[in-house]
C-alpha cells in the first residue's frame, strides 16, 4: 500500500509501473470510479500490444474457433426423445387453475 505525501503525491510500486510501462516523467490519469479512483497509464495499450498484434491474435483465435465448430456435431433431440412437446409446455395447467 502506498502513502500519500504532504504534497498529495503517491509512489507507484515498481512492479506495477513495469507491468504497465509507466516510466519517470510519464503523465498518468486519475479518474473517479464511484468510491474508488482509477489510475490510467498514458498509453492507450498498457500491456504493450499494438493494434496490429491485437488484430492478429483475434484472427488466430477466430480461426481456432471455426476449426472447433467444424468438428462439433449437434445432436438433434426430438420431442419423442424428451417425452414432451413445446406446445404441451404452453398448455400445461390450462383450465386447472395452476400457474404451471
Amino acid at each position: 500500500m502506498a502513502k500519500v505525501t504532504s504534497k498529495l503525491q503517491v509512489t507507484i510500486p515498481k512492479a506495477i509501473a513495469r507491468q504497465y510501462g509507466i516510466e519517470p516523467g510519464d503523465e498518468i490519469e486519475f479518474r473517479p470510479a464511484g468510491t474508488e479512483i482509477r489510475v490510467r497509464p498514458p498509453r492507450a495499450d498498457p500491456v504493450g500490444l499494438g493494434i496490429t498484434e491485437r488484430l492478429r491474435l483475434f484472427r488466430v483465435a477466430r480461426q481456432r474457433q471455426r476449426e472447433r465448430e467444424a468438428t462439433m456435431s449437434v445432436v438433434g433431440i426430438t420431442a419423442a426423445d424428451r417425452g414432451w412437446t413445446r406446445d404441451e409446455l404452453y398448455r400445461r395447467g390450462e383450465g386447472t387453475g395452476e400457474d404451471g
